[in-house]
């Protein structure tokens, strides 16, 4: 069952469930989705970028990124549509991170594995040197 919650872009009541937004928002969405579409399907549109169809179609570029990003709008039909990576804000046309941001962030989790490992390593080896065993002599 859905929670009872603000709509984050009007603040209406609603209860959430399968939408983030309430069916007011929704509805506006799909509308300027629709008009975004209709003027991207001319062949002479495709090659727009995401400011230039702001401009003709007076639809906010955050919900034409989350279009992208929902692969509503795909980047194999319109090259040209990208969105910022989420970090850097280099244009991306898929993924939450750009590369560069991925090859990074890959380095940084290897390397603090590595340091896990010898901080591992070295616990272990404080445990072996401080241990001290007796011997019985059996009679």
């Amino acid at each position: 069952m859905g929670e009872l919650m603000n709509c984050p872009r009007c603040g209406t009541l609603f209860v959430s469930g399968v939408r983030s937004i309430c069916q007011d928002c929704y509805k506006e969405e799909e509308r300027a989705y629709t008009t975004v579409y209709d003027f991207l399907r001319p062949r002479k549109n495709r090659q727009a970028t995401v400011p230039e169809i702001v401009q003709a179609t007076g639809v906010d570029e955050e919900i034409i990124f989350k279009f992208v990003k929902e692969r509503r709008l795909r980047a194999s039909q319109f090259p040209n549509l990208t969105y910022p990576c989420e970090r850097c804000s280099t244009k991306i046309s898929e993924g939450k991170l750009c590369h560069s941001c991925q090859t990074e962030m890959k380095s940084d989790l290897d390397e603090q594995k590595k340091l896990v490992e010898i901080a591992e390593r070295n616990k272990q080896n404080v445990n072996e040197t401080n241990t001290y065993y007796t011997v019985e002599k059996k009679h």
